[in-house]
């Protein structure tokens, strides 16, 4: 599965993003502190990177995420060269205002109103920027909603007289590569549902948790979970919660687009527990797992040209 959801204005975004990363200091990049490299877009390291842009990584969302994993997330992006990197709640006002001072320490020489910091906030869609944004301003200067994408174009706003932000539309990038994180990005609805089953979203979500929180399954949906998959973890959720649907022929099946929109209801809101999808060491051990797969293709295929006809 390659998963593809790249609609029309983020081509324009892109673009725009490129022409303003000449004029600001410091880019804060906003991750779902829930599966931070895979809400992390690789484009928006690229743009920074040519233009040798410190970055601020936000990991919001922090108090729906495994506090432990989050405490390892942020000691690999602060080790990390021109890079810091904090843990935050839009629900916690304080946490939000770190944002800034962070910021500082990241140009310290642009702290004044002869030359005030500039600021672009970037991010995919659905991880916050916009509340970030109200937050950051003290009033409402950004749209905010559960769908993916909300924000359509960039607007300059000035914190106070010695810093300004730009605020970006979510971009993400036009072909997302690894399934794991298709699906974990589909799970925290940060693509449109259109691009992705919730089925198999929910299934590999269930499956996820069953692996790493157990306890969290049957804490929420009483029932035991020993030998199930996603799948019966799906369908089991469909008998407790009487998720029920006619088939063509009239009779009564479970229904499992209303289970999984269940299940990651419940998941996206906090009401599941406190779940971080993927740690360091996890995306070390999948990224090495796709490069052996990769090495493994490229072989194949080098044998074969050369097989003798």
């Amino acid at each position: 599965m390659s998963i593809q959801w790249f609609p029309g204005h983020m081509n324009s975004a892109k673009r725009k993003a490129a022409e303003t990363m000449a004029k600001i200091d410091v880019v804060i990049e906003v991750l779902d502190a829930r599966l931070p490299e895979a809400s992390s877009n690789p484009m928006i390291r690229e743009l920074r990177t040519h233009r040798n842009r410190p970055c601020l990584k936000v990991l919001n969302k922090a108090d729906l995420a495994d506090p432990d994993i989050t405490a390892l997330w942020l000691a690999h992006y602060n080790s990390q060269p021109g890079v810091r990197a904090i843990a935050i709640s839009t629900k916690k006002l304080g946490d939000v205002k770190r944002i800034i001072a962070e910021c500082r320490k990241l140009a310290p020489h642009r702290c004044d109103t002869f030359k005030p910091l500039r600021m672009m906030i970037m991010g995919i869609p659905n991880v916050g920027k916009s509340t970030i944004m109200n937050a950051l301003l003290g009033r409402k200067v950004a749209a905010v909603g559960d769908e993916p994408a909300v924000t359509k174009s960039q607007q300059s706003l000035d914190i106070d007289r010695t810093a300004t932000i730009v605020d970006t539309p979510g971009l993400l990038w036009p072909k997302i590569a690894h399934d794991s994180d298709g699906y974990m990005l589909a799970a925290s609805h940060a693509i449109g549902v259109n691009a992705v089953l919730e089925e198999d979203v929910a299934a590999f979500f269930a499956d996820l948790v069953l692996a790493r929180y157990p306890m969290l399954i049957a804490q929420r949906y009483g029932f035991a979970d020993e030998a199930m998959d996603g799948v019966g973890v799906i369908d089991a959720i469909a008998l407790k919660r009487n998720c029920r649907r006619k088939t063509r022929g009239g009779a009564l099946t479970v229904d499992r687009e209303k289970a999984s929109i269940i299940l990651l209801g419940d998941y996206r809101s906090g009401v599941l527990g406190r779940i971080t999808l993927e740690s360091p060491e996890t995306r070390t051990a999948m990224i090495a797992s796709t490069h052996q797969t990769h090495s493994h293709t490229s072989d194949g295929d080098d044998n074969a040209s050369h097989a003798d006809p």
